[in-house]
Formats: structure tokens, sequence, C-alpha cells
């Protein structure tokens, strides 16, 4: 099971930003470069590997499945730890403040 409150990979944060909306590997890599605006590319060998990671730890859950492609859905605890992160990153980014200040 997740840790909730624990810093996530960048990959990570970006495949559950991606499964708020159910989604299937090829639609996920391109909602991913979409959400960071070009910044991240997910190849398939990273992708899968943490579907299946996350899938184990109850982020995500397969949603269906047809003879070509699995649709993953984002799980409420999948949500928890992902709002959790996204809390976590905005104190940090809060707290960086300090660099602008001269």
């Amino acid at each position: 099971m997740a840790d909730i409150g624990q810093p996530m990979s960048e990959a990570a944060f970006y495949i559950l930003l991606a499964l708020l909306k159910p989604s299937h590997g090829y639609s996920m890599m391109a909602r991913i470069l979409e959400l960071s605006k070009g910044r991240v590319h997910m190849g398939p060998g990273t992708l899968y590997g943490a579907l299946t990671r996350m899938k184990k730890e109850g982020l995500i859950e397969l949603e269906s499945q047809d003879d070509r492609r699995k649709t993953y859905v984002i799980t409420d605890l999948g949500k928890q730890t992902l709002y959790a992160e996204y809390e976590r990153l905005k104190t940090m980014v809060f707290d960086a403040a300090v660099l602008e200040e001269g």
C-alpha cells in the first residue's frame, strides 16, 4: 500500500494526474505530455513498470480490458496520495519564495 505524504516520483505524479480520466497506455503518454506542456516524455517501459507498481500499491486499478488495451483508473487512495503530493509541492514552492527576496 502507498504511503500518503511521502514524496513521489515525477512519473507517478503525472500518471495519477493523467488517470483523473480513465485511460490506456498510449493516451496516458499523450496526456502526460500535454499536462507537462511537453516537458515530460513518458516511455512505455517507464509507464508500464510504474503502472504495475501503482496497481500493487492500490493507487490505480484496471477499469477494463480488451484484446489490445487495458484501461486504468485512479482509486480513492490514489486521489488522496495525489492531493497530498500536490500540497507538499505547493508548500515547498511557498517556502522557496525566499529565493526571490534578493
